[in-house]
């Protein structure tokens, strides 16, 4: 507690006394002190130099540790170490502030050409850094582009804060580091916000300048489409990119880089690999769940951070089934950060007083700058090469006659009588005399003549070149553009951002774009379910297992896989159910929507868009898919022993998989058809080119438990090579053969392809051996394939075998032409399937 005190009494003052009070306006002295202190704050602390795009205390930074010799081929130092000379010689304030500044001149993701080579942990977009005793750094290889030629008389230098040390008021910055860094700061009053850029393309735009300094902001946007983020991502919509190299203000939205991927046979999730600029993520994760738990975002069942140091940034947002990823996406954008905006605000010191400068006017103040510097270099360097001139020629006056030059100073008294006779005597200068007068003994054997007159020649013909670039102004600008052009070669690297006029949209959204109502994209927001439309399950014959996104004819000619074809197609719908039968006699269920969905398509689809069925079922082992069949219908089933049964479909609700024919010891299901017409044939084509075709009446509908009936009779050593359904009034259905040699390896034996139209085969009844569908010649035992149907679908762009072999009209029992013949004519197509 202060004590309080008696006032002195009035005869206790001094005589000479004489009070003097002055009244001060309060609001004068305060908005004196506050200007004085915001400008103290605008030009010492928050806002960046135009000229080399650095606020005081990074540039000291930068000049102390090049003081230090912190180079990029020396070691790290401790960063407290270079803290304390900051702080103890040009910075006088905290030495946190000092630190926060060293780490983000240090970070890749917050620069685009990270000043500072930084070891140990500098932090990340969700964590700060390691204290600065556990850190450690250097100069990075580009920060000495900055700094080079401090001792050649580039920048003025200014006195420390104590007037016992000096600092350069600017550096020479070798690049427009204040486009190419961006920067950001809060003063009082005003702020700055400036977006990073690409080196190469910020430096193209330079020299333009240089070239053209009457340029439009037209011609430097050619070089500068707009920022390029350390991060990378998307900026959609360049209208406000213009503005601000316009006028200095102006924003953009930023997005992450999202690709929809296939995670699983039955799972789709949207891959993030880039986020928005300053955005880590940590703090998307959080968003995303919080959005989740508060119903704002739905279809998103599970978000995994994989990011790691050798993939980078990988974050996997799983979305569950039935939902539509790009509406996902499109909610993802809305509720989180992988959308944010950039508001550009190029406020900067200029002559020291903060302007918002645009594009035109930010180059032409560094392009100047580095003008100035590369003239002050210059002048420096030729007035060394002239003091070097000056005092090779005295040594040269003096060489001539250095027997006399040494009797002369001999016999001097003093120096200073030395000095005067030498420059009576020869005409030398004092500099001269003084330097020859320095010279040990030792010295004269170097200089001859010869070597002197040598290097004299050179200094004249380099003082010409640097008074022809001072004489110069062209001169000097192309100096300046082509040593911009070598940093640009040395440490350019390319674009990671992708700057889009408009929303990018997928063939999905564009599509829903296009039905607006007014024709304008102006609809509804995408469906965030997918809705239940007509498509097509698709098995291949390579195993391969899709979905297609409509119920379009599949046509007969598009783009496709090599050598695939579709070998089972079923009806239905995206929220619809199917079953899948295997050739151990299994049926499982499947939903439709799990599938993978082939792209729009124009004619046939791409078969390699699908995932193999392997990944999607699990299989037994030594058990196949065989086909694809509704669930709805009664189908025929066909085993290699020939066996056929018509099940109907009172198939279990409660189950996923179930049997649906009892099999004999070594038998499997070769085939699957819809047979619920009683006007369909069934058909078994054998190894031994044997082929019957009856009609379904002849075999009854049993129960899924049954095990069927004898379907066709077969010979010794027989098997069932086909089975399927063929409409009986389908004129045009066909009856592939190709025969080869058993045990032979496809495409070392000479074989023959047939194709003969189905209404030359009589239907037989049920049970006997049938007919003879393909005679061998000689070096051919067996059938490789048999197909029977309609139209079949080709495993090339090229026309199918069975659209150009002849039709053996009347010789159902015939041979083929050789196999070679018909793929030398149409292509290696080996499978056949119904696509109907």
């Amino acid at each position: 507690m202060a004590r309080r005190q008696s006032p002195a009494p009035a005869g206790d003052a001094p005589q000479d006394f004489v009070e003097n009070i002055v009244d001060i306006d309060v609001t004068s002295e305060m908005e004196g002190s506050f200007l004085e202190y915001a400008y103290s704050v605008i030009y010492s602390r928050a806002l960046p130099d135009a000229r080399d795009g650095l606020k005081p205390v990074q540039r000291r930074i930068l000049y102390m540790m090049s003081e230090m010799g912190l180079r990029p081929d020396r070691g790290h130092v401790k960063s407290a170490r270079v803290v304390g000379e900051v702080m103890g010689k040009l910075h006088p304030h905290g030495d946190t502030a000092i630190y926060d500044a060293m780490v983000r001149m240090a970070q890749d993701f917050s620069l685009r050409l990270p000043l500072i080579d930084g070891h140990g942990n500098f932090g990340s977009l969700d964590d700060g850094p390691a204290a600065p005793r556990y850190t450690e750094a250097r100069l990075a290889a580009a920060a000495l582009t900055l700094t080079d030629h401090l001792d050649e008389d580039v920048v003025d230098f200014v006195p420390n804060y104590d007037n016992q040390l000096t600092q350069p008021d600017v550096l020479p910055a070798a690049f427009p580091n204040l486009l190419v860094n961006g920067a950001t700061g809060i003063a009082v009053g005003m702020a700055t916000n400036m977006a990073p850029h690409n080196l190469v393309e910020v430096i193209s735009a330079a020299r333009h300048l240089i070239a053209h300094p009457d340029a439009t902001l037209d011609d430097l946007m050619r070089f500068v489409p707009g920022p390029d983020l350390p991060t990378g991502g998307r900026i959609v919509g360049l209208d406000g990119i213009r503005d601000a190299y316009a006028t200095g203000r102006g924003s953009f939205k930023t997005r992450a880089k999202v690709e929809i991927e296939q995670l699983s046979a039955r799972r789709t999730g949207l891959v993030v690999t880039e986020l928005p600029y300053m955005v880590g993520p940590e703090k998307v994760i959080e968003k995303i769940k919080d959005a989740v738990n508060g119903k704002k975002l739905t279809g998103i069942s599970d978000i995994v951070d994989l990011t790691d140091r050798q993939h980078g940034l990988r974050l996997v947002i799983e979305l569950k089934n039935g939902f539509n990823p790009n509406a996902v996406l499109q909610q993802l954008y809305r509720y989180s950060p992988m959308e944010d905006s950039f508001g550009i605000n190029n406020v900067t010191l200029v002559d020291g007083q903060p302007q918002t400068l645009g594009l035109v006017k930010l180059l032409s103040v560094y392009v100047e700058h580095r003008i100035d510097v590369v003239r002050r270099r210059t002048s420096f360097r030729l007035g060394k090469k002239k003091d070097r001139l000056h005092l090779v020629e005295g040594l040269l006056i003096a060489i001539v006659d250095i027997d006399e030059v040494i009797q002369i100073i001999r016999s001097s008294d003093e120096v200073a009588a030395a000095r005067v006779r030498l420059m009576s005597i020869y005409d030398l200068s004092e500099i001269q005399a003084n330097y020859i007068l320095e010279l040990r003994l030792r010295q004269l054997t170097k200089y001859s003549r010869i070597e002197l007159e040598k290097e004299q020649e050179e200094l004249r013909r380099e003082i010409a070149e640097l008074e022809a670039i001072l004489g110069s102004e062209e001169r000097l600008r192309g100096l300046v553009s082509s040593e911009l052009g070598e940093i640009a070669e040395k440490y350019g690297t390319p674009r990671r951002t992708v700057l889009l006029e408009s929303e990018a949209v997928s063939p999905t959204v564009a599509a829903a774009l296009a039905a607006a109502p007014n024709g304008k994209g102006q609809a509804a927001p995408l469906a965030l379910e997918i809705s239940d439309d007509p498509c097509w399950a698709i098995l291949t014959a390579s195993g391969q297992i899709a979905r297609t996104s409509n119920q379009e004819p599949l046509a007969e000619s598009g783009p496709r896989a090599k050598h695939d074809v579709f070998r089972s197609v079923v009806k239905t719908s995206a929220r619809g159910e199917i079953a899948a039968v295997t050739s151990q006699g299994r049926m499982l269920r499947l939903q439709v929507m799990d599938m993978p969905v082939l792209p729009p398509m124009s004619g046939l689809p791409n078969l390699a868009g699908g995932v193999p069925a392997k990944d999607f079922i699990t299989l037994l082992k030594g058990e196949a898919l065989v086909a694809f069949a509704p669930l709805d219908e009664v189908l025929a089933i066909g085993t290699a022993q020939g066996v056929v049964k018509r099940v109907q479909p009172d198939y279990p609700l409660n189950r996923e998989d179930w049997e649906v024919i009892a099999l004999k010891d070594k038998d499997e299901v070769v085939g699957v058809a819809p047979a619920g017409s009683e006007e369909t044939d069934l058909v078994f084509l054998t190894r031994e080119a044997q082929l019957l075709r009856f009609s379904a009446a002849n075999v009854r509908a049993q129960g899924r438990t049954a095990g069927g009936m004898v379907g066709i009779k077969l010979g010794a050593g027989d098997q069932v090579l086909f089975f399927g359904a063929v409409a009986a009034a389908d004129d045009d259905a066909v009856v592939v053969t190709i025969a080869g040699t058993n045990g032979a390896l496809p495409g070392t034996a000479p074989g023959a392809a047939k194709v003969t139209a189905f209404a030359e085969y009589p239907a037989k009844g049920r049970a006997t051996a049938g007919v003879r569908a393909h005679r061998f010649l000689k070096g051919e035992d067996t059938l490789l394939l048999a197909w029977a149907g309609h139209g079949p679908a080709k495993a090339s762009s090229l026309a199918g075998i069975a659209r150009s072999l002849p039709q053996e009209h009347g010789r159902r029992d015939g041979s083929g032409i050789p196999l070679s013949q018909a793929v030398d004519a149409v292509g290696p197509a080996m499978a056949w399937s119904d696509p109907s």
